[in-house]
């Protein structure tokens, strides 16, 4: 059976010290949720110190994103090995914020929208270093408003999964994580329908199925992402093929994370009551 994983992606929030504090006001509170696996993902800035932290406890460590290069001269970049050292478990990659995919253009200009620039060529290239540095990857994938109001949800996210997932060897794609994101639902207040979520989560699965084999579709862990917060949290983890949540901006919280991871635990069946 898929254990859920319940993951915080802080973003560029935190310094050190918040991190730190974080984990402090956070860690002891969701030690009985036992079975929901949770991480936290921060600033690279704050990765040493948090993984420090998280010591002796069962919440795992992820990083937002890495180049996939081991090493060379790529000014600003992290790579996967560096990332390993530091003790992470997780790294993020193919966020809509690094594809350039928003859900909403307010405060953002044409030239922030090329600032990144993943595509999913250098998501599974990503994908592929991430694994080959021992560590799992969390693959971003989800379409844009006018892309659902087009009709082209499904076709948008099963290209998306397949290029991901391309030239990466069969048994290590059960060991995946896939997060559902609707790029419309990040950060803009609004969330996907629960139903509809977990329907676009199935055709990730299918997806899966069709691209390596219907045992790797069992095995991967697919999450929802999208404007999760305590309140909607139980709809969501109440659906079948959801496998958890990637949590944005409720994650920096400690309090509504514990909430969300609480909850989660409590929907699965291991107690750990809000």
């Amino acid at each position: 059976m898929r254990r859920p994983l319940i993951a915080g992606n802080w973003k560029m929030y935190k310094t050190v010290k918040e991190a730190t504090e974080f984990v402090a006001a956070f860690a002891g509170k969701v030690a009985g949720a036992g079975n929901v696996e949770v991480a936290l993902c921060p600033p690279f800035t704050a990765l040493a110190a948090v993984a420090q932290a998280l010591r002796g406890t069962a919440i795992g460590l992820g990083a937002q994103d890495c180049f996939w290069a081991e090493q060379g001269a790529f000014t600003g970049q992290v790579a996967p090995p560096m990332l390993a050292e530091a003790g992470c478990r997780y790294v993020i990659m193919g966020h809509s914020e690094r594809r350039g995919r928003f859900g909403s253009t307010k405060g953002i200009t044409e030239n922030m929208l090329r600032l990144f620039g993943d595509n999913d060529e250098t998501v599974n290239l990503k994908a592929k270093a991430v694994l080959k540095g021992g560590m799992t990857p969390i693959v971003c994938c989800g379409e844009m408003l006018a892309e659902r109001h087009s009709g082209r949800t499904d076709a948008v996210v099963s290209s998306q999964v397949r290029a991901a997932l391309a030239g990466i060897e069969r048994e290590q794609v059960a060991g995946l994580v896939i997060a559902y994101e609707p790029v419309w639902a990040i950060g803009t207040g609004e969330v996907c329908d629960a139903e509809e979520a977990n329907r676009v989560i199935g055709l990730i699965r299918r997806t899966v199925a069709s691209a390596a084999e219907p045992s790797a579709a069992e095995g991967v862990r697919i999450q929802y992402g999208g404007s999760v917060k305590p309140d909607n949290i139980q709809g969501i983890m109440e659906q079948p093929e959801i496998d958890g949540a990637l949590v944005g901006g409720a994650s920096l919280d400690p309090a509504a994370f514990e909430t969300i991871v609480k909850v989660s635990a409590a929907v699965r069946g291991g107690g750990g009551k809000a």
